[in-house]
């Protein structure tokens, strides 16, 4: 890899603790589900055996809604009996807000869905799916009790593991199907347009199944910025301060919260020409093209009934076997901040973005490489001497 993109990828990736982000939006309580579509059609995306209801029909059938303690419920049908052939009904939602770099999403949850058959997903897609890019920020199956995250991509995107990175990079994920290449260097990478995407998996205790909700839940946050894709995870006990204390209109500062779960740097992926601005998804299907394959279910759930087949083991029947397959969300809350990451041509340094009504304007007009390396530099001296630092 040319050295100045080294320096500069190096460079922005500690610029990303650097500046503090301002609050856009909060998704909590009595007004949850405002700014939120729903599916209402059967999962054609995944092929799992689900209907995603819309709002109305939710509503109604409780299978989206705030609970009295103010924590959004997001659930799968567990009381109807489902004939052969039927699908069970459950919920995907997308937001109508839309986030474009420099911007910072943390999500604080009580309960994630698992159990056989059970595939839930926090994510994050373009306008057109996929070719507008997918970040996973949360998702797993059946009995896995490790999260998994994963880029996905068009071709072209690469993955070099870096050393600040704390989960495993790994090729499974939905489709068990890993892919591994060179970069546009010549150096191994993962390959982020197969079918599993570019995984990490959390290798923190408690991130994933009963243990994730015995241990109180946890906290994720994703930050999407030209100088790349981090994600980070805390289990109940060991949430940062900055974001403990945090409250629906307080700034955020990333100091304090370490080594992201995965990390994603711009160094074997430009992620302007793989990312547009990113919607929010929360959605539960059951089985389908990963859940549902047949190596995958009778890993961990071939003895949960007498066919050994996903469908017929779970979906048919009674849902008691889904008590468990509910999302229970304390709150989600957007940031952005006026440093996304120097631009790295003129062109894009000077097109206004803007992110949930939110205008952030790149204002370094700098087309040298030399002097875009410079002016990285130069701000994470600053940073590191006087904290935060705004670039104008």
């Amino acid at each position: 890899m040319r050295n100045w993109a080294k320096t500069a990828a190096a460079a922005l990736s500690v610029l990303r603790i650097c500046s503090a982000y301002d609050i856009v939006r909060e998704y909590s309580g009595s007004s949850f589900f405002d700014r939120w579509d729903f599916y209402g059609s059967w999962d054609n995306l995944t092929n799992g055996d689900v209907w995603w209801l819309d709002r109305v029909n939710a509503t109604q059938q409780q299978l989206a809604y705030v609970n009295t303690d103010g924590n959004a419920i997001i659930r799968v049908d567990d009381t109807s009996v489902v004939p052969y052939n039927e699908k069970r009904n459950s919920i995907r939602i997308t937001t109508t807000d839309s986030y474009n770099y420099g911007s910072l999403i943390i999500i604080d949850i009580l309960h994630l869905p698992f159990g056989c058959s059970v595939w839930p997903a926090f994510w994050t897609k373009g306008e057109t799916w996929p070719d507008d890019g997918e970040i996973d920020i949360i998702e797993a199956i059946n009995l896995m009790t490790s999260n998994q995250m994963a880029l996905h991509t068009t071709a072209g995107c690469y993955h070099d593991t870096p050393t600040g990175q704390i989960g495993q990079s790994t090729g499974l994920g939905p489709g068990n199907v890993g892919g591994t290449g060179l970069n546009s260097d010549g150096e191994d990478a993962t390959d982020c347009s197969t079918p599993s995407g570019c995984v990490v998996t959390e290798t923190k205790a408690n991130s994933f199944g009963s243990s994730f909700a015995e241990n109180g839940g946890g906290v994720w946050a994703m930050q999407f910025d030209i100088a790349g894709v981090y994600i980070w995870f805390w289990p109940r006990g060991e949430v940062p301060v900055s974001i403990e204390e945090s409250t629906s209109t307080s700034s955020m500062d990333l100091s304090d919260w370490g080594s992201p779960s995965a990390a994603y740097p711009n160094s074997s992926c430009t992620f302007e020409d793989f990312f547009t601005p990113q919607q929010l998804v929360m959605d539960i299907t059951l089985c389908g093209d990963w859940a549902g394959l047949a190596a995958v279910y009778n890993a961990t759930c071939g003895s949960s009934g007498p066919t050994g087949i996903c469908y017929t083991n779970n979906v048919v029947g009674n849902g008691s076997n889904y008590a468990d397959a509910y999302f229970e969300v304390s709150h989600i809350r957007a940031y952005t901040t006026g440093v996304e990451g120097i631009a790295p041509t003129a062109a894009f340094a000077q097109t206004p973005i803007t992110t949930s009504g939110a205008q952030l304007t790149y204002s370094h007009p700098i087309s040298g490489r030399s002097e875009w390396v410079a002016m990285a530099w130069v701000t994470l001296i600053l940073c590191m001497l006087f904290g935060t630092v705004v670039v104008l």
